[in-house]
C-alpha cells in the first residue's frame, strides 16, 4: 500500500502539477480528521507521514492519572508504566494509535478530505499556470460554437470567447487552432475563469514579439498601438540602436514577418510607422500612407492642425474617417486635417476680417 501511495503521489505531481509535500500534509490532516470523527476530539493528536517510505504514525499525547476519566486524553499509571516504568502521575505519554480503530465512516471521511484537497490543488495549479500567462497570447483549439460564444480548449483549461471579444466577420470551425490574448484570469470555486480576446490591441503586440526577434529581445520597442479589430491597426515602433531599422525589422524580408501576423489576423491591415519624440513628426508618420504638407502641434493641449495636399485629403482622413481616427489614438492628439485649398481659404478669410481703427491707421 505504501508503494502504491508513493506512486500515486508521483503521478499527481507530474500530471496534475500537485506537490507531493502538499499531498503528504493533506494525508496527515485527513488522518487527524478521521481520528476526530471517531473519538470526537483530536487536540492531543499529531500525525506524521514518512516522505521516503510512506509509513505513518498517529500519536496521542495522554496525561498520566491515577484514575482515568477521559480515555482519549488520559492514561492510567498502570498502563503508562507498562510502556515505560519511568512514567509517573502528571507525565505526558505519547501513545501510538492504530488507524484501524477509526471505523469505516471515519475512514471514508478521511478519504473525502484527501480527494477534496486534490481537487483544490488541481484547481490552484491550473489557476497559477494561466494566471502566469495573463496579458500574453496562447494557442487554443476551437471546441464548439455555443450561439454567439465560442468554446476554446487551452490545454488544461477551457475558455469562452465571448461575442464582444470576437472580431466581426470571423468564423470559426471545430478543431481549428487560433491565437488568443488572455485578458484576465479569475479564481472561482469551479476553477479558473479565463477571459480571452481576439480584439485586444495587445494581441497584435504579442504577435509581433513572437514573430520579430528584435521586438522580443527589446532592440525594437513598440511604443503605441491603435487598432480597429478586423480592419486596420497602426503600430509605432522605435529602436535605440541606430543600426537597426525598426520598421524594417517588423516588416521582415519581403514582408514575411508582418504578413505572418496579417495572416493570423485574417487579413487585417497593419501600418507600421517610426515613433518620434517630436509630436509633429509623429503625427505626420501616423497619417501614413497620406503625404503631409505641414503639422502644427500643441503639446500642452494635445491638439494638432494638419495640412495635406488637396488630392491626399480623402486618403489622410480614410474611409469613414478611419485613418485619422487611428492616427489620433496612436499619437494621443486631437487632429484637425485640412487640405491646402481649405487652409488657404481660411487664411484669406482671416485676413479679410482684420479691422484697422483710424487710430491704428494714423500710427
Amino acid at each position: 500500500m505504501n508503494k502504491e501511495l508513493l506512486d500515486a503521489l508521483e503521478v499527481l505531481e507530474k500530471e496534475k502539477d500537485i506537490s507531493k509535500e502538499i499531498m503528504f500534509e493533506a494525508i496527515e490532516t485527513s488522518l487527524v480528521t478521521a481520528y476526530k470523527n471517531h473519538f470526537e476530539k483530536a487536540d492531543n493528536v499529531t500525525v506524521t507521514v514518512n516522505r521516503e517510505t510512506g509509513d505513518y504514525q498517529i500519536i496521542a499525547a495522554k496525561t498520566v492519572v491515577e484514575e482515568v476519566e477521559d480515555p482519549i486524553t488520559e492514561i492510567s499509571v498502570y498502563d503508562a508504566q507498562e510502556i515505560d516504568k519511568k512514567y509517573e502521575i502528571g507525565d505526558v505519554v505519547n501513545v501510538k494509535v492504530e488507524s484501524k480503530e477509526f471505523g469505516r465512516i471515519a475512514t471514508q471521511n478521511a478519504k473525502n478530505v484527501i480527494l477534496q484537497k486534490i481537487r483544490e490543488e488541481e484547481r490552484k495549479a491550473i489557476y497559477d499556470q494561466y494566471y502566469g500567462k495573463e496579458k500574453d497570447i496562447v494557442t487554443g483549439i476551437v471546441q464548439k460554437i455555443n450561439g454567439k460564444n465560442v468554446s476554446i480548449n487551452l490545454g488544461k483549461a477551457d475558455a469562452v470567447l465571448s461575442e464582444k471579444e470576437q472580431v466581426k466577420g470571423e468564423v470559426f470551425t471545430p478543431t481549428e487552432r487560433i491565437k488568443l490574448y488572455i485578458v484576465e484570469v479569475k479564481d472561482t470555486p469551479k476553477g479558473p475563469k479565463i477571459v480571452v480576446s481576439r480584439t485586444h490591441p495587445d494581441l497584435v503586440k504579442r504577435l509581433f514579439e513572437a514573430e520579430v526577434a528584435e521586438v522580443k529581445d527589446g532592440t525594437v520597442e513598440i511604443k503605441s498601438i491603435a487598432r480597429e479589430a478586423g480592419s486596420r491597426t497602426k503600430i509605432a515602433v522605435y529602436s535605440k540602436n541606430k543600426d537597426v531599422d525598426a520598421v524594417g525589422a517588423c516588416v521582415g524580408m519581403n514582408g514575411a514577418r508582418v504578413n505572418a501576423i496579417v495572416s493570423e489576423l485574417r487579413g487585417e491591415k497593419i501600418d507600421i510607422i517610426n515613433w518620434s519624440e517630436n509630436p509633429a513628426v509623429l503625427i505626420e508618420n501616423a497619417l501614413s500612407p497620406a503625404k503631409v504638407v505641414s503639422v502644427v502641434a500643441d503639446d500642452e493641449e494635445k491638439t494638432a492642425k494638419v495640412v495635406v495636399p488637396d488630392y491626399q485629403l480623402s486618403l489622410a482622413i480614410g474611409k469613414a474617417g478611419q485613418n485619422a481616427r487611428l492616427a489620433a489614438r496612436l499619437t494621443g492628439f486631437k487632429i484637425d486635417i485640412k487640405s491646402e485649398s481649405q487652409a488657404k481659404e481660411l487664411d484669406e478669410v482671416g485676413a479679410e476680417e482684420i479691422d484697422f481703427s483710424e487710430e491704428d491707421e494714423e500710427v
